[in-house]
C-alpha cells in the first residue's frame, strides 16, 4: 500500500492544475477492483480529474463522477498515441495513465506535460518517459 502514500502526495502538490487520468481498456484481464479504487480515490481528491478511457482510440472523456462505469474490451490492442495527443491539445498539466506498459507508442514522441504510468501489474516495463509507479 505504498503506493497509496507516494500517490497522494503526488495528488496534493498537483492541487489547482490540470489533472487527467487515463484508463488503458484494451483488455478486461486486468485488477478491475483496483483500477475502480484508483479511479475512486482520484474523484474524491481532485474531482475535476478528466477521467479518459482509451485502447487504441479515445472511448471516451468524462469528468470523475459517482457511478462512472469503465468498459473494458478484450481485443489486447492498445496505443498511446492518441490518449497523450487529446491530453496536449487540452492543455493537461499532468496525465495519471494506467496501464500495464504493453502498447504502442512511438519512438519519438515526446510530450510537453507530466506522465506518471501507473501499472497495475507486477512486471514494470521500462517507460519511454514520464515516471513509472506500480500500484500493486
Amino acid at each position: 500500500m505504498k503506493w497509496h502514500k507516494n500517490l497522494l502526495k503526488i495528488i496534493q502538490d498537483r492541487q489547482g492544475k490540470k489533472i487527467a487520468l487515463v484508463v488503458d481498456t484494451s483488455t478486461n484481464e486486468t485488477k478491475i477492483d483496483l483500477i475502480a479504487n484508483i479511479v475512486t480515490f482520484f474523484k474524491e481528491l481532485t474531482p475535476e480529474t478528466i477521467l479518459v478511457q482509451a485502447d487504441f482510440k479515445i472511448r471516451s472523456t468524462n469528468p470523475i463522477t459517482d457511478g462512472t462505469e469503465i468498459k473494458y474490451h478484450t481485443h489486447g490492442k492498445a496505443s498511446y498515441t492518441l490518449a497523450l495527443e487529446w491530453a496536449e491539445e487540452e492543455n493537461i498539466e499532468t496525465v495519471f495513465y494506467i496501464t500495464d506498459l504493453t502498447g504502442f507508442l512511438p519512438e519519438d514522441m515526446q510530450v510537453p506535460y507530466e506522465v506518471y504510468w501507473l501499472v497495475p501489474t507486477e512486471f514494470v516495463p521500462k517507460a519511454p518517459f514520464g515516471k513509472v509507479m506500480k500500484v500493486v
